[in-house]
Formats: structure tokens, sequence, C-alpha cells
């Protein structure tokens, strides 16, 4: 089946088109038609698979339709992080290119007024992050008592960080009567008892539920000492001078240290993570999905959800506390159906009982890297850092003594004075 022998509205099509959107992918294919006849949804499908089209293409299709009977907002799509709240506006704005409808992105981290004066212009379709979102509607900056959509995206997530309470004080506001969509690439039995009180008797959708992980993605795991990573790292990327490579850390001060370990061997990095500004963060998205610079290092949820097109690597530089997250991380690659991704992990000896539990999760054991002693050796002893020792001893022994200098000077001028 096609798009075009779907029962939507022309403008809708043409813009798919646009967008290279032929025929629906699976999770598609299955929510759609639910969504359009308004019923409550629970869905399950895997990162990459189209997920946030399945709920943007009829909730635009039925705003347009049906109209506007009431001031306020239509349509509100809650996400758990800033990034993954813009990419989603994104996906809506260029569905609806071709019909009257505002969609707003309202998060933190930006500035508020400018995002309360889009507000009064009128918007029917919220995309928000929940403190942002609340901070407005206590300022009653932000109208939901007449919205006739919900959608939770990477829901599982939202749950599991702790923002149950949010959602159901949101529900609080909603109308009594209202639809619920539920999106997410993981659920475990836990937060399935959780949504499904927040939905009322939904079409639950499941999409390979056996297969978690995309079968675009060639698996491998390498055995490596904690303090060797940098050295393999910077191995991978020299190797694949043409390939974005998405980094996966588990903290960030990881994310700080690896950057610091790039720049040493004087590869280019950027990094996304709680402690840098939502400024810097979307400017490094930005270099990094235009490729201005090829490798990203990020953590856990700062990059939860992203669609950066094109991904050939993940390297899970450090193992996932939840093995759920590894879902997650491997699924920035191998997107699209003919897409052929690569998730390499390196995994220290500390780190053994993260893998089991990442290969129980997903099913299957993943395929090791057999690395030679000789080969091992080699790629610690030819890494650049080696190279380079002396050039950074002699640079930290010249910033020693300008600031010996620069503080003799001063301690003259005081005398004179």
């Amino acid at each position: 089946m096609k798009f075009d022998d779907y029962h939507i509205l022309p403008s809708l099509k043409k813009s798919l088109s646009e967008m290279g959107f032929k025929r629906p992918t699976d999770i598609q294919f299955k929510a759609i038609p639910s969504i359009l006849n308004g019923e409550d949804v629970m869905a399950i499908a895997q990162t990459g698979t189209g997920k946030t089209a399945a709920f943007a293409i009829p909730i635009i299709h039925y705003l347009e339709s049906v109209k506007r009977e009431h001031e306020g907002i239509r349509a509100l799509v809650m996400a758990p992080t800033r990034e993954l709240a813009v990419q989603i506006q994104g996906v809506f704005s260029a569905i609806a290119k071709y019909t009257d409808l505002k969609i707003l992105a309202l998060v933190g981290g930006l500035e508020q007024e400018r995002q309360i004066k889009e507000l009064q212009t009128g918007i029917d379709i919220l995309v928000a992050t929940p403190g942002r979102m609340f901070d407005l509607i206590y300022q009653r900056h932000v109208k939901i008592t007449k919205t006739e959509i919900l959608v939770l995206d990477e829901s599982d997530q939202m749950l599991a960080l702790g923002f149950l309470k949010d959602i159901q004080d949101v529900k609080k506001f909603l109308p009594k009567v209202h639809q619920t969509l539920f999106f997410s690439a993981t659920i475990n039995l836990e937060i399935k008892d959780l949504a499904y009180s927040l939905v009322r008797n939904p079409i639950r959708i499941q999409i390979s539920p056996k297969n978690p992980v995309s079968k675009n993605v060639d698996h491998t795991v390498a055995m490596i000492e904690m303090d060797d990573k940098r050295f393999f790292l910077e191995r991978i990327i020299k190797q694949n001078p043409e390939s974005k490579i998405l980094v996966f850390v588990r903290t960030k001060v990881r994310a700080e240290r690896v950057f610091k370990a790039m720049e040493r061997v004087e590869i280019k990095t950027v990094t996304i993570h709680g402690d840098k500004s939502q400024e810097e963060r979307f400017d490094a998205l930005k270099k990094f999905a235009d490729e201005e610079i090829r490798v990203l290092i990020a953590t856990d949820l700062s990059a939860r959800g992203i669609d950066i097109k094109q991904v050939g690597y993940v390297v899970n530089y450090d193992l996932p506390d939840e093995p759920e997250y590894y879902v997650h991380r491997v699924g920035r690659t191998g997107r699209g159906v003919e897409r052929k991704g690569y998730a390499v992990s390196f995994c220290s000896p500390e780190e053994k009982p993260l893998l089991d539990a990442v290969e129980k999760f997903i099913g299957v054991p993943i395929k090791v890297m057999e690395i030679e002693k000789g080969d091992y050796q080699a790629t610690v002893d030819f890494s650049a850092e080696a190279k380079t020792d002396l050039k950074s001893i002699m640079k930290e022994i010249e910033d020693f003594e300008n600031f010996q200098k620069n503080k003799k000077g001063k301690k003259k001028k005081r005398n004179k004075s």
C-alpha cells in the first residue's frame, strides 16, 4: 500500500512525496488507521522505524480536516528531551508544509519571552518538554483544557526519568474525553503497567518484539582495558574518515574526557550532555548533522530519540548501565530499509556484567572482535597521543614559564606603586 492510497488530504500526500515517503513503514501501516479512528494507541517499535510520522500524519490530517471550534492548543506532544522535542516539531512542520497549522516546540534553555509571543499567535500543535511546559501552564500562557490529542513520545524514558506525576498532572488539565497515543522503542513490565494507567482501552501495536534491534546493524564487541579505550576510538575514527561516528559514554565527565583525549590526537569532536547550554547542544548537533564535524560524543539522555541521517558507526565507548539503552543507542545507525550500520562496543573486564545484561535483553550474543596481542599493543603504541607527548610537555612548560613571568611582572608593578 502506498501513501497515495490512504484517505488523507492531498496536501499531506504532496509533502510526503517531497520528503521521499512512498510507502508506510510497519509501524505507520499499523498505527495510522487506528489513530485516524480516534482510538488510543500504545505502540512499541524499533528506533528508526518512523514512529514520529506514524502519529504526525493522522494528527495533521485530523486537525486540518476538522475546523477549529475553540481557541487553544489542539494537540500536545510530550518528549523527554529538548533535542527530541525540536526534532519532532521539525517532522510535523515538514509534513504540515501545505496546511495552515501552527506548530511550536516549547523547551527550556531558550528565551521564554520569545516562546510566549509565539504562543499568543495561536498554536495548533505544541511539542514540549515537561519543565518549560508546566512553567508556562502555571503562568497561564499555555492552555490545554480543550486539547483533543495527547502524544507521549519515548514515553518509557519519560516514566523511567520520574515524569509520571507530570504526565498525570497534564491529564488533569486535559478535557475528560481526549485521545492518548503512547509511543516508544522499548517497554518493560513495570512501565507497561504505568502506561496502561494512562490510556483508555488502547490498541496495542508491537513491531518485532523478539528482535528489538534492527537487522541492518552489524554488532561487535571488543574486549579492551578501560584506560586503553581512547586508543581504539582513535583507530576507528582514523580508519573511517568519511563516516559519521556517534560515541556513547556513561557520564558528562566521561564525555569531556573523551573529547580532550581526541583533541590531543588532533581529532575534532563535539559533545552533547546536560552541562551544555541549549545553544551549545543545538550547535553540536547541527555541526554533526551537516558533517562539519564527523564525531559526536553523547550521554544517553541527551541523544535519546535523535534522528541524525547517515550515522555510519555507533561506538559504545562505555557499555550502558541499563540494557534497554543499548537498543536506543544502536538505533541511531542502520536507519531505513536498506542502510547498513555498525555498532562497536568496548567492554573492559569490569563491564562484563553489563555486556551480559545487554545480550540477555536483546536475546542474542554479540560477536566478539578478536584482537591479537600484537595488534592490541600496536594500537596503543602507535597512537598519535604517544607521538604528541613531547609536544604536550613542551607546551605545558611554556605555559608555566609564561605564567611565572606574568606573576613576577605583577609583583614588580605592586612594589613600584
